[in-house]
């Protein structure tokens, strides 16, 4: 008879356990607390407007087809693919603004353009960026982060000093450039890791080569439809996906979980998999006596940001911006402070905008456009209605400012999203948008384990775990923990 395995959300770690799991012979139940799957990745749509609630950047493209190329398929066989010109815009002030080119020899150029002699250091700096990669995606983020005897790989020994660990990733970008434009260029991607660039080590370089090097994509249909695309492989594979089914236990027999109780309904498992929120699953489904970690070590742990987050249908379409735009007219440093040091509500942030609508007419009205404005945030702040209508006011007057058009009259719907909504919807810890900050001290082994030391059958992925935040650190989330899962019990 199967083992049979219980993985605990639909979020892209999940789903990436559940599928590994069960081409591995498990029977595979996930259950969702929600609606609709993919987590933090879900849609929906409102008024003809189809909205991606969360991930719009898909980079790394290589990590989703070693995905599907592990159970014989390909993304193609799901969805198509379009790689974005230009990936994406910069705003600096009104009318000044950089298009970044896709492919390295435009790029090369705008370097050149804006500082000279620039151009041959960015390609001796993505060479570098392109070890850390290769070493970092391609072995580093497979390990399961159980023993420090992992860490005594050959290639990644002698690649050591190369990966820069003990580098912040600001001195190593100033090492090259000078221009302030090229150097807000290169820091941005870490904004996403949850750190500033001062304290994110310069191994994180390797964002830069997925950057520049590997492309940005936008899938058809939107992000939305990579969830639906793995789902659809789940299902071939035989997984069990229950929705609105929040976890309520985990139940206990001593030292071994025995199921979960859901909905009220007990359900006997051999195996199960948390890839809810960590810090939920420890603090509300299991005794203390059988966490992990404390409290008390949760609250010691650096968060990346929270997001605020206004999805916008607007009835007319808009000019000055690309499919993803981001605004860099106000101090980065300022707001990094606001986050990071002071924990607070930031005065005049920078923030990104994503107009999915610019590549793909089926997720907006005709002549209508499907807009999401995200400001990175602290977590565990106060939230507000009034907060976020203050926040919502200022963005827009600024973005009509940069972009020299009125829009708030041609906005047709709108919806907000903070702190309590990624608690209430994901039971985020302090209502954390990315996971743990990607800091030198909780990097790889220095990440929360995967296996519960105290309950040999229960197991943990997803972006408060090894590899970290993102969605392709998701999807290999959950091969590294259905490969310890079975590697035990095999």
């Amino acid at each position: 008879m199967r083992k049979t395995v219980a993985v605990i959300g639909s979020g892209f770690a999940g789903l990436s356990a559940a599928c590994h799991l069960a081409k591995a012979g498990y029977a595979v139940t996930v259950f969702e607390k929600n609606s609709t799957p993919g987590g933090r990745a879900r849609m929906f749509q409102a008024q003809g407007f189809t909205f991606d609630m969360g991930p719009s950047w898909y980079w790394m493209p290589d990590v989703f087809e070693s995905f599907f190329r592990t159970f014989g398929k390909n993304p193609s066989d799901y969805y198509q693919l379009h790689r974005l010109d230009p990936s994406y815009r910069i705003y600096f002030a009104r009318a000044d603004y950089l298009d970044i080119p896709a492919g390295i020899e435009p790029l090369t150029t705008l370097f050149e353009n804006l500082e000279p002699g620039s151009g041959p250091r960015l390609k001796k700096f993505l060479e570098e960026a392109r070890f850390k990669y290769e070493a970092g995606i391609k072995k580093l983020v497979y390990k399961p982060g159980l023993s420090y005897a992992e860490l005594l790989d050959r290639e990644i020994l002698s690649g050591l000093v190369r990966l820069q660990v003990f580098t912040s990733l600001s001195a190593h970008v100033r090492k090259y450039f000078h221009h302030p434009r090229l150097i807000q260029l290169l820091e941005f991607p870490v904004i996403f890791l949850g750190a500033t660039p001062q304290k994110t080590p310069a191994l994180y370089s390797l964002m830069n080569y997925a950057d520049m090097a590997l492309g940005t994509w936008y899938p058809e249909g939107g992000m939305f439809t990579v969830v639906q695309a793995i789902v659809n492989l789940a299902r071939e594979l035989g997984v069990e996906i229950r929705y609105n089914a929040p976890v309520q236990q985990i139940s206990l027999n001593g030292t071994k979980a025995k199921g979960l109780v859901v909905n009220g309904e007990w359900h006997p498992f051999d195996f199960i998999v948390a890839g809810a929120d960590y810090h939920h699953v420890e603090q509300k489904l299991l005794p203390a006596s059988h966490r992990n970690y404390s409290e008390k070590y949760w609250q010691k742990r650096t968060f990346a940001p929270s997001s605020l987050i206004f999805y916008l249908g607007l009835n007319k379409k808009l000019s000055g911006l690309l499919h993803h735009t981001l605004f860099f007219d106000e101090d980065f440093e300022r707001h990094a402070r606001a986050i990071y040091t002071e924990k607070r509500w930031p005065e005049r942030p920078q923030f990104y905008l994503s107009c999915t609508s610019k590549t793909d007419s089926t997720v907006a009205p005709p002549e209508g456009e499907t807009v999401m404005i995200l400001i990175p945030v602290a977590p565990n702040l106060t939230d507000t209605p009034e907060i976020r209508e203050k926040y919502f006011q200022e963005i827009i007057g600024r973005l009509e400012t940069l972009t020299g058009q009125r829009i708030a009259p041609h906005i047709v719907y709108s919806r907000s999203y903070a702190h309590n909504d990624f608690i209430n919807d994901y039971n985020a810890c302090m209502g954390n948008a990315y996971g743990l900050a990607n800091t030198l001290l909780q990097t790889a082994n220095l990440k929360p384990k995967i296996v519960n030391k105290k309950i040999p059958n229960l197991y943990y992925t997803g972006q408060l775990t090894v590899p970290g935040p993102g969605v392709p650190p998701s999807l290999i989330s959950g091969k590294v923990v259905a490969d310890v899962l079975v590697k035990n019990n095999c």
